[in-house]
């Protein structure tokens, strides 16, 4: 469902601006919306919401044009229809030789104007202010493959020929704008012009970039194509308001360079940059940090001198960190835990006081949420990925700036009480909450998760972490943002790539308005220098702090090449050379196809079906709807897999009985297919009896469900940071009236069906602990309170308040009820019985390859699922691994132990049968591992030789083996 709001915004005493907003309902997160001053209508450039932001935990519907959409002036002035042209950008210069726009100026003529102090203007008899007019050849035929293969949003502009002899270098400096004319020349139409088509032709750039440093002194580089001018302010210490010294900077095919001593090394900079700016209509003087930064100050308004290669910044034991990596055999080895570094620590009271919330809580050896971590990598996990652990916005760095709630207050309210969401609403955007998807600057550790901002404090911190996290056994996985920035414009000091070069880094329509379909400031990296600056940022992470993998926000707003040249990038790292081995460091994100990327818009995304045969991973939300039920997006209370489709009804609507069973059986599909990595060319025969591949099983809008060609590219999950966690969807789509025992199976067995299958597991950080955010179903800027983690095991989280206004004000009528039930709250017994059961499936997983298949054709030849066609019994999967041996000859031998396993998910409420012909005479016997469980009812499980019969209590999941030593 989509939602329209009109937004009017009152300009002087004489023009409204609508702005119209289509965007996916409740697709809207983080962040507060922003307007920019408009000093007069005269210089007026409208000016996007400066944040905003969206869920992508689902697929999104956006509109194209999403939040960018041309705004209508209405100015009761003798010229008005030509006012307001040059707010827009319709035009793109995109090679040094074409211009491309959308008109067909027939028998008339078009003309290129340019204004180096940026005061074009149209007057009653036509175009004042410029310093240069040049008639442009108006072409036939289409505009040349290499253009709309770059630009395949407009292959179908008409194309403007540039002189040759023009100094298209000096020319992209000024302020631009192309005009039509009709055979009377009498002005038409104008515009202004995008420009990154023709500063990619003539300044792509791959020297260095940034801060560098040798015994001689300090460089600096800064990529800056349309700047008219650039110094560079140095201050002694961070709060200086006046800078000790001001440099100004030479250029050299785009790139601003110079020299300084090596007395800078430890100050501080900013570039101060003179630069026309499309929003503002006016050549501005910016004020900005490095995009290459590497530190910053406390307050972030400046950047650190910082050589991240001196000794003095690297923890005992750092340049010999790669070689004590934890093992990893292959990517298929691979298990994910997402945690959120304030959530790890803030409290929990065994960590000591001053690293509580920060980088150094992960080097407590002893604290309860180290101990945590330390069982499940005994139990076989591999990964910990953090979420935003740049420099991100809506969060102070300077701490003693932070506003905070007495929990005391809290304690004693009831479950559903209104006041404690009140209470941290009130404070919410000034405490030191937030999950960080507001990059400011890629290239920096967060200050305010560092027990000093200042300095290189950050730094060292961050890399005592990543070195505590490997010595535990975990590789470190950091959640990146590279589809959006946090504010554009000249001046938001939260404003960096904007500021340096206007309308390049930015994604913009075809109005020349920026792109907010990931909910705001989109960036384009389609566009070769901010391809670049995401590679050199990747590199930075792996080479300067040792990092593991990345999981890329939002990835299918970036352009697949970007993803596969970054992949190439880092793979080619290697120990002898850049201490580091590349070839381990993993890479997968949201592959989501929507927005003005969607399919293939502005180039060949990185989305889910494109990635395919590279190696790279993508969230599979396939299995995710059809576990729980619905979508994230959908009615909460829509049955899945597991929550009672047709077994067991919570009283909404589903339709029909055949409706349900159509629903279950569709379900059970996709996540059979899912449990196969979630391969399109996978064969298994669906609920209808007919052997399909796995691209060939549809969604309800006609998408395939699989995508994937080797299964290190699914990521398999139910639950992330996005929407409400594990235990509180379970609990809002289950019968009000069953048991918190029978929730607590539920969600072992969604644990399980994750844990259990092909590709690469992901498990938010508490779905092993029945963590709960009291029913919010986005808790970015809920504060402590609702995030809490508890690692003393005593309680969930669950019943601490109706969820925060804002974005679950709708759902109140069914949250209320059942935080005010107190059969609904787990005790401790619960949790700690729920992370037992959570790593013995780790440990399961660990016990045998057959889990954690490498190719493709291992996963089409070695598993198998009964219970299929149209005679199944619905709410059970019956799946089956085999291994090579004297019955299977063709098939090799990966396992020395097992040479069968069969799993049975069993979802219904009651006991589950079955009997199944090609699984007889087998020695199957009950895993281990569940042998010595402290879950008595997995015990239950039988299986008889002699009849291939199965029985599996109800809501369990049972591992049979057939081990080779008989």
């Amino acid at each position: 469902m989509a939602l329209t709001l009109t937004t009017s915004v009152h300009l002087l005493n004489s023009t409204s601006v609508a702005l119209p907003q289509i965007f996916a309902a409740d697709f809207i997160r983080r962040s507060r919306w922003r307007r920019r001053p408009v000093s007069s209508l005269s210089n007026f450039r409208l000016s996007l919401p400066s944040r905003t932001y969206c869920s992508e935990s689902l697929r999104c519907l956006c509109s194209p044009s999403s939040a960018a959409s041309p705004m209508s002036l209405d100015v009761p002035t003798p010229n008005s229809q030509f006012l307001d042209c040059l707010i827009y950008s319709r035009a793109y210069w995109v090679t040094q030789g074409v211009i491309a726009w959308n008109v067909d100026v027939g028998e008339g003529s078009c003309y290129l104007y340019a204004s180096r102090s940026g005061d074009l203007s149209f007057s009653e008899d036509g175009i004042d202010g410029y310093d240069l007019r040049l008639k442009l050849e108006a072409e036939s035929g289409s505009l040349p493959d290499h253009v709309t293969e770059k630009f395949p949003h407009i292959k179908n502009y008409k194309s403007f020929k540039v002189p040759g002899d023009l100094d298209i270098r000096d020319l992209v400096k000024s302020q631009l704008a192309v005009v039509c004319f009709d055979s009377e020349g009498r002005l038409i139409q104008g515009t202004g012009l995008q420009l990154p088509g023709v500063l990619d032709e003539l300044f792509s750039y791959d020297g260095p970039l940034g801060a560098h440093f040798t015994p001689e002194g300090v460089s600096l580089h800064l990529w800056a194509p349309i700047a008219q001018a650039v110094s560079v302010c140095i201050y002694k210490n961070p709060l200086d308001k006046s800078p000790m010294e001001i440099y100004p900077l030479k250029e050299a095919n785009g790139v601003w360079r110079t020299e300084g001593a090596c007395s800078w090394e430890g100050c501080y900079y900013v570039y101060k940059v003179s630069v026309y700016h499309p929003s503002t209509m006016k050549v501005e003087t910016c004020y900005a940090n490095d995009p290459y930064a590497r530190g910053l100050s406390a307050d972030g308004r400046k950047t650190l001198l910082v050589n991240l290669d001196s000794d003095d910044l690297k923890p005992e034991g750092w340049d010999r960190l790669a070689d004590k990596k934890p093992c990893l055999r292959s990517y298929s080895d691979i298990s994910i835990y997402e945690l959120h570094v304030r959530d790890f620590s803030a409290n929990d009271e065994t960590v000591e006081l001053e690293k509580r919330g920060g980088y150094l809580a992960f080097t407590s050896k002893d604290s309860a949420g180290v101990k945590h971590l330390q069982k499940l990598v005994d139990a076989g996990l591999t990964h910990l990925h953090l979420l935003p652990t740049f420099q991100f916005g809506d969060v102070d760095d300077e701490k003693e700036n932070w506003k905070s709630v007495d929990t005391s207050l809290l304690e004693g309210l009831p479950p559903d009480s209104t006041e404690a969401q009140a209470r941290i609403t009130e404070i919410q955007n000034e405490d030191g909450y937030n999950w960080g998807y507001n990059p400011v600057l890629w290239g920096v550790p967060k200050g305010s998760y560092a027990s000093d901002p200042t300095g290189p404090c950050r730094i060292i911190e961050f890399r005592k972490m990543v070195q505590a996290v490997n010595r535990t056994g975990l590789n470190v996985v950091l959640d990146v943002v590279y589809n959006h920035l946090h504010a554009n414009g000249p001046h938001d000091k939260e404003s960096v790539l904007d500021k340096i070069v206007p309308g390049y880094y930015l994604r913009r329509n075809n109005d020349g308005y920026i792109e907010n379909s990931t909910c705001v400031n989109n960036t384009a990296s389609e566009h070769y220098m901010v391809d670049r600056l995401i590679r050199d940022d990747l590199l930075n992470w792996v080479v300067n702090y040792k990092v593991d993998g990345f999981r890329f926000d939002l990835m299918g707003h970036i352009m697949k090449a970007t993803m596969v040249r970054a992949k190439s990038a880092i793979a080619s790292l290697r120990k002898e050379t850049d201490g580091v081995d590349g070839s381990r460091v993993y890479l997968y994100g949201e592959g989501w196809n929507f927005g003005e990327v969607a399919n293939n818009g502005r180039g060949i995304n990185a989305s889910q079906f494109n990635l395919s045969g590279t190696g790279i991973g993508s969230f599979n939300d396939r299995i995710r709807d059809a576990t729980l039920g619905g979508s994230p997006f959908g009615h909460p209370l829509q049955q899945g897999f597991i929550t009672g489709l047709l077994l067991q009804p919570n009283g909404h609507d589903h339709g029909s009985e055949a409706t349900q069973e159509l629903m279950l059986s569709t379900a059970k599909d996709h996540i059979q297919i899912g449990m196969a990595a979630n391969l399109k060319d996978y064969l298994l025969s669906n609920h209808e009896g007919k052997e399909v591949k796995g691209s060939e099983v549809l969604m309800h809008d006609a998408t395939p469900v699989a995508y994937a060609s080797q299964p290190t590219e699914t990521i398999n999950y139910v639950s992330a940071h996005d929407n409400e966690t594990l235990f509180d969807i379970i609990s809002l789509k289950t019968p009000m009236e069953i048991s918190v025992d029978e929730r607590c199976r539920i969600n072992n067995l969604a644990s399980s069906m994750i844990a259990l299958s092909q590709g690469i597991p992901f498990f938010h950080a508490g779905d092993e602990i029945l963590r709960s955010k009291s029913l919010d179903r986005d808790s970015y800027n809920s504060g402590d309170w609702f995030n809490r983690l508890d690692f003393s095991y005593s309680f969930n989280n669950w019943g601490v308040g109706l969820p925060p206004k804002g974005k679950n004000e709708h759902s109140w009528p069914l949250i209320k009820p059942r935080l005010q039930d107190p059969s609904f709250k787990p005790q401790s017994s619960h949790i700690v019985a729920t992370l037992h059961n959570f790593l013995d499936l780790l440990r399961i997983r660990y016990s045998s390859p057959l889990f954690r298949l490498d190719t493709a054709k291992a996963i089409q030849e070695r598993v198998r699922f009964h219970n299929t066609g149209p005679s199944s019994i619905p709410g059970a999967i019956v799946m089956s691994i085999e291994d090579g041996h004297k019955g299977i000859p063709s098939i090799s031998q990966i396992d020395p132990i097992y040479s069968l396993i069969v799993v049975i998910f069993n979802a219904r409420p009651s006991e589950f049968s079955f009997l199944s012909p090609v699984l007889k005479d087998r020695n199957l016997e009950l895993h281990p591992v569940q042998v010595m469980s402290g879950d008595e009812i997995v015990k239950r499980s039988v299986y008889e030789a002699f009849s291939g019969g199965f029985t599996v209590p109800a809501r369990t999941t049972t591992v049979f083996v057939e081990s080779r030593n008989g």
